[in-house]
């Protein structure tokens, strides 16, 4: 009963729409209506500004490690958080407060792994950072942060983390693959700062 109670309980965190809400709330504005129509925290940073989107990055990664964190708060114990945490993300992909629709899991997902494991947090976020610092794209820094987060996580015969970091990365590539497409035909959308921004300008100037 207490794993159950602790997955709806993760279910429900991970369902709160925190772009949505942060939008609505305080700019009287729907992320949905703007953008990519995204409510996750890089449309977010595209529509509502730095200030909001850095809320909204704090909230979507805080549902992910309260989630994967139940079963330390509540002295459970045989329990992986890993498991627990899944349900967050899913939650925050299928969300019941935004009829079944939701963002792409990523935030959510490093808040997981924030619980389970902060130095592999880092390091993925590290990922991140150096993703977007060369790609200048966040769907690019997302889909390779989970990936060799996964693949990290095999090399260390983790294999919870593996089977988890796995499903995770099938739900973050699948919700990208609008994305994937606009990457391969040149559309996909850039972050202004980076090396691809920077390249992508600079071939611009020599067009002109």
């Amino acid at each position: 009963m207490q794993i159950i109670l602790m997955i709806v309980i993760a279910y429900l965190l991970g369902s709160i729409p925190s772009g949505v809400w942060i939008g609505q709330i305080f700019f009287h504005q729907d992320i949905r209506l703007a953008g990519s129509g995204n409510i996750g925290t890089t449309n977010t940073f595209r529509v509502l500004g730095t200030k909001a989107g850095i809320v909204v990055l704090a909230m979507d990664i805080l549902k992910g490690t309260l989630a994967a964190s139940q079963p330390y708060l509540f002295g459970v114990n045989g329990v992986n958080p890993l498991i627990i945490g899944l349900f967050a993300s899913l939650g925050h992909t299928f969300s019941i407060f935004d009829h079944f629709h939701g963002g792409k899991a990523v935030a959510t997902s490093a808040g997981i792994l924030l619980a389970y494991n902060p130095i592999l947090f880092l390091i993925a976020s590290s990922i991140f950072v150096a993703g977007l610092l060369l790609s200048s794209m966040a769907s690019v820094a997302s889909i390779l942060g989970i990936t060799l987060t996964t693949i990290i996580a095999l090399l260390l015969h983790d294999w919870i983390l593996s089977i988890i970091a796995g499903l995770l990365s099938v739900i973050v590539i699948w919700r990208h693959l609008g994305n994937i497409k606009r990457i391969f035909n040149g559309t996909e959308s850039m972050v202004s700062f980076g090396l691809g921004h920077f390249l992508k300008n600079k071939n611009n100037t020599l067009t002109l």
